[in-house]
């Protein structure tokens, strides 16, 4: 089953998250790979409590706010090699790419190349893609698909991020 998160508002990589802990609650094996991330997010901390989940991140430390440079694309070039073994494998049940959407829509990563990611995946495998800008061809690829939708956020207020809520 491929999910997908998308939309404006906050909770994407949230719900991913979620998931993820109910997969490894259940005792399954799961594998984050998180595109456009360099920073050592609270998340990840508290993910490394978990012997079977395991996050990897494809992205440098810096948010990307401009035209991706060159090793932004290379760091998600490594991302998508790492993710056709991990799919094509029987570690990992769930497999979440998060921001994958947003890699695509940075052009860090091809659409096909996405595409390519949910098809080599081995039918027992729950694949997870979070991000704005969900392309069209990957939500009709999708069997479940959740618009995060911004009805009010305290950043319109000028209330910056905060460290364990946000990152």
């Amino acid at each position: 089953m491929i999910h997908v998160y998308t939309g404006n508002g906050k909770g994407k990589t949230t719900a991913a998250l979620g998931l993820a802990i109910r997969a490894a609650g259940a005792g399954l094996k799961v594998y984050i790979a998180q595109f456009a991330k360099g920073r050592n997010y609270c998340e990840l901390r508290s993910l490394k409590k978990f012997p079977n989940i395991r996050c990897e991140q494809f992205g440098t430390a810096c948010f990307i706010r401009k035209k991706p440079g060159k090793k932004d694309i290379a760091l998600a070039k490594d991302g998508i090699k790492k993710l056709e073994k991990i799919l094509k494998s029987d570690t990992y049940r769930l497999v979440i790419m998060d921001e994958a959407n947003i890699a695509l829509h940075l052009g860090l990563i091809t659409l096909s190349q996405l595409k390519q990611l949910c098809k080599v995946a081995l039918k027992n495998k729950e694949i997870v893609i979070t991000g704005r800008y969900a392309a069209p061809e990957i939500i009709r690829l999708a069997d479940l698909v959740s618009e995060v939708k911004e009805i009010k956020h305290y950043y319109r207020r000028g209330i910056k991020a905060r460290r364990g809520i946000e990152f």
